[in-house]
């Protein structure tokens, strides 16, 4: 249960995966349908869904039913057996552990350590397989076309696109800065790049994507979206077409994205959040030290695309009329 030796970062201790992430619903019912749609097969087990991808035993999200807006929970990250000594001496070292979160208790699972990042949102730290990539993923490959035959399917023989794995998690943070430096401190992990105030995309020592995790600036904690990695560009466009005809045709997409460069289209969920489809995005090896850079807010979002969405980054969770 650890990171193989040939793609960890000697002497290094950090956090190798999002394990899982871990939110509620005012009705399990339509997210089931909102993610079943999107291409994930989702099990109902006792009172909550776990989020798995298809032909993969690992569940990367869990979704319970609370009333009120969706909520983040908690977020599950995985770490190697060796280095669960250090973590546990840096979460003493400054002051942040807490008690397990009450749905983690629901699950069964509260080993591992816990602790409270700068905005309090609980995280497990869990002894876990990584599922991170620990290379780059290959991308489908195209088949030949014989001559006099076109490349494109019917439209009637276009499979269910369904996601491989989880690739990504992006939060709302209250203070950036101070954020990036728990993580690096705490957590691991690394700058890859930033936009001023605005967002930060942070990878895996281990062998990670571009970002593990990201956090956009806004007034109060929350889940922005989780990104899913399909296997092609045309599983990016298939994707944004099945939601749109499963009444799901909010969003933003396609495009292509500056920094992680990967191909997007996102869905708007039923609560005001997203589910992105991501395909090629950059790959950070376990050995090379990436080239963080403070990027202008005008460069760093997207290479082309639609225009952003005017409230693409808001936090539904918790509105400002919430905050006291």
């Amino acid at each position: 249960m650890s990171t193989p030796d040939s793609f960890r970062r000697p002497s290094v201790v950090g956090v190798h995966s999002i394990d899982r992430f871990v939110f509620t619903v005012p009705d399990l019912g339509v997210a089931q349908r909102f993610y079943e749609n999107f291409g994930l097969e989702v099990r109902r087990v006792d009172d909550r869904l776990d989020l798995h991808t298809f032909d993969h035993p690992h569940a990367w999200g869990s979704v319970f039913e609370a009333p009120g807006p969706k909520r983040l929970a908690y977020v599950r990250f995985g770490i190697d057996e060796a280095d669960l000594p250090a973590f546990r001496a840096r979460v003493a070292e400054h002051g942040v552990a807490c008690e397990p979160h009450a749905l983690a208790a629901r699950r069964g699972d509260t080993g591992g350590v816990w602790l409270r990042n700068p905005d309090g949102t609980p995280l497990q730290l869990a002894v876990a397989p990584k599922v991170s990539p620990s290379e780059k993923t290959r991308t489908r490959p195209t088949a030949p076309v014989a001559p006099g035959q076109g490349a494109a399917p019917a439209r009637s023989l276009v499979r269910q696109v369904r996601p491989r794995a989880l690739s990504h998690v992006l939060f709302f943070c209250t203070d950036l800065p101070r954020m990036i430096a728990f993580n690096s401190a705490v957590l691991g992990l690394r700058l890859s790049d930033r936009s001023e105030d605005v967002v930060a995309f942070m990878h895996g020592v281990h062998g990670s994507d571009h970002h593990l995790v990201a956090y956009a600036k806004s007034h109060a904690a929350g889940l922005h979206h989780s990104s899913w990695e399909v296997q092609s560009l045309d599983d990016v466009g298939c994707g944004a077409e099945q939601m749109r005809i499963a009444g799901h045709d909010q969003g933003w997409g396609l495009g292509r994205h500056v920094l992680g460069s990967n191909y997007f289209h996102y869905v708007r969920d039923p609560w005001g959040s997203f589910a992105e489809y991501s395909y090629d995005i950059d790959f950070v090896p376990h050995d090379l030290e990436w080239p963080a850079a403070n990027h202008p807010p005008h460069d760093s979002l997207y290479v082309w695309g639609p225009a952003v969405p005017a409230d693409f980054i808001t936090n539904h969770e918790q509105p400002t009329g919430d905050l006291a």
